[in-house]
């Protein structure tokens, strides 16, 4: 057994030093202890160490050596500067971190030991490695820091890409950091067509031809690995690929992989599998890695198909400019109309004629502006805002949107109309009530609005709309073509269930991608279409 009142790590024959205050036993047990143990003076010199504290020191451990010096005079990172000297005085235990010139990591804590009676004060510092736990930290801020840049292009950059450059770039920066930072040599991502299920490839760098070109679903079965993750939303870490009954190769020679969902507000949107000719070659650390990762990459990606939709081309971006700094303001001029308008209805029928000719003229304008815009634009850029001939069933309905944010609403304009959509705004409920009593014979084919609204919440906005909508029907049931918007996991007054109680089960989590909204909006114009064939 070790001696446990050695005082160096060389093995050497030595004395043996036993202060007064640590007797044999006591002295044995620290010695067995995996932490480091000294027991140093007032001045930090070393009286005595266990084994474990001389074996972490570069220097020869001896008798009255300086416990700094013994440690090869580390750095220290805090938070206690002076970690004896705050033991000595009483003030706390002295606890602070070092790190030593070959980036070791210790934790030390001092405290000032009862001496029975003699007159120089003795600390006991007990020293532990913690190399491994910071290094980790490190690395998940790394990785956390990486993630962050993936899609992170400025205005200027963004202007002078196009939508292929942009995907590139996101690709390129997804397979620099898998390699560099994470260690990673065989990336494939995959990305989930959420309409039939298909996961189809968006990198693949290491794999085997085949494997990239092979086809697979979101399904538990008969789909790899990558299938079972994407239908389950759970990672999987493969140890040892000629077993396992999941496994589909696809680096050659793979003997371990790990795959791990791309989750946006906990929907599955495509998965995330790396792969090793190493046995057992990843670790759980490796898989938390990954999906700190994954996380960031899915956020990537939904950035970029917004940015995907919302600018096509140089031309199509004019166009938008051009409709864009007209809309809020013509939203303003029908907010404002109509809400003097209610205040002369069943007063001066001349005013009242006035105002809903203002209210035709200011939506006139907005359609002029929009169509001239796109008789300036050239051929390239209709070829893009096409697209909206693949959504059909939105062209020319008209959408009605409540939020306070502005950015939502010009965003609500520019997204939407590119579809063929007629859209209008409200700032707030009232105003949305307003809008929709005065719609008259063109009644709003989906209102979409903010659970908190600033004068109510979404589930008041829509008992007021049912309230309108039952005596603009001379009291019949009228169903409310609502959809409501909230942040993530947050629901204030429990709108969203009581609105779902009264029938309305339509809700966007912000952020939502844009096939999101579209998706939203064709449920719902497809359930009024089949409301009025009963």
């Amino acid at each position: 057994m070790t001696d446990p009142h050695a005082l160096r790590s060389d093995g050497a024959d030595h004395d043996q030093v036993v202060p007064p205050l640590l007797t044999d036993q006591p002295a044995k047990v620290l010695a067995s202890l995996p932490d480091g143990v000294a027991l140093v003076d007032g001045s930090g010199r070393i009286q005595w160490a266990n084994h474990q504290f001389c074996q972490w020191c570069r220097e020869q451990v001896r008798e009255g050596i300086n416990l700094f010096d013994a440690l090869g005079r580390p750095d220290i990172e805090g938070p206690d500067p002076a970690p004896l000297q705050a033991a000595l005085e009483g003030r706390s235990t002295g606890e602070t971190t070092l790190r030593t010139a070959d980036n070791r990591y210790f934790h030390l804590h001092a405290a000032l030991l009862d001496n029975g009676g003699l007159a120089e004060p003795r600390l006991v510092v007990a020293v532990r490695d913690v190399t491994h736990t910071i290094l980790e930290q490190q690395k998940r801020a790394a990785i956390h820091q990486a993630g962050q840049t993936l899609a992170d292009l400025s205005p200027a950059e963004l202007a002078d890409m196009t939508v292929a450059e942009r995907i590139e770039l996101l690709k390129s920066n997804i397979i620099h950091y898998a390699k560099d930072l994470l260690q990673f040599d065989v990336v494939e991502i995959r990305l989930l067509d959420q309409r039939t299920g298909r996961l189809e490839t968006l990198l693949s760098e290491g794999m085997q031809p085949e494997a990239e070109a092979r086809i697979l679903y979101a399904k538990p079965e008969n789909n790899g690995v990558t299938g079972w993750v994407a239908a389950t939303g759970r990672s999987y870490r493969c140890s040892d690929t000629t077993r396992d009954p999941l496994y589909l190769e696809g680096c050659k020679g793979a003997k371990s992989s790990m795959t791990v969902p791309l989750l946006m507000h906990d929907q599955v949107i495509g998965t995330f599998n790396v792969e090793t000719p190493e046995p057992g070659g990843f670790t759980a650390t490796d898989l938390q890695f990954l999906e700190i990762f994954s996380r960031d990459v899915a956020a990537a990606l939904n950035t970029l198909e917004l940015l995907v939709a919302e600018k096509a081309t140089t031309a199509a971006e004019s166009i938008e400019a051009i409709h864009g700094a007209v809309a809020l303001p013509v939203d303003d001029i029908l907010n404002d109309a109509v809400g003097v308008m209610e205040k002369y209805i069943g007063h001066d029928a001349d005013v009242v004629d006035r105002l809903q000719r203002i209210l035709r003229n200011a939506r006139d304008i907005k359609q002029v502006i929009q169509k001239v815009g796109e008789k300036m634009a050239p051929s390239s850029a209709h070829t893009q805002l096409r697209q909206g001939d693949r959504r059909r069933a939105l062209l020319g309905r008209r959408i009605l949107v409540a939020d306070a944010d502005e950015q939502v609403r010009a965003a609500a304009h520019a997204l939407l109309e590119r579809y063929g959509c007629t859209v209008e705004t409200a700032r707030d409920g009232a105003e949305a009530a307003l809008m929709v009593r005065a719609c008259g014979d063109e009644p709003y084919d989906v209102i979409i609005a903010d659970i908190r609204l600033p004068d109510m919440s979404g589930y008041q906005l829509l008992l007021r709309l049912q309230q309108l909508m039952e005596t603009a029907g001379e009291g019949q049931p009228t169903k409310v073509p609502l959809v409501l918007m909230t942040g993530f996991g947050y629901d204030p007054g429990h709108s969203i269930v009581k609105a779902r109680q009264a029938g309305i089960d339509l809700v966007l989590f912000k952020p939502f991608r844009i096939d999101q909204l579209l998706d939203t909006i064709e449920r719902m114009l497809s359930r009024r279409q089949d409301v009025v064939k009963a």
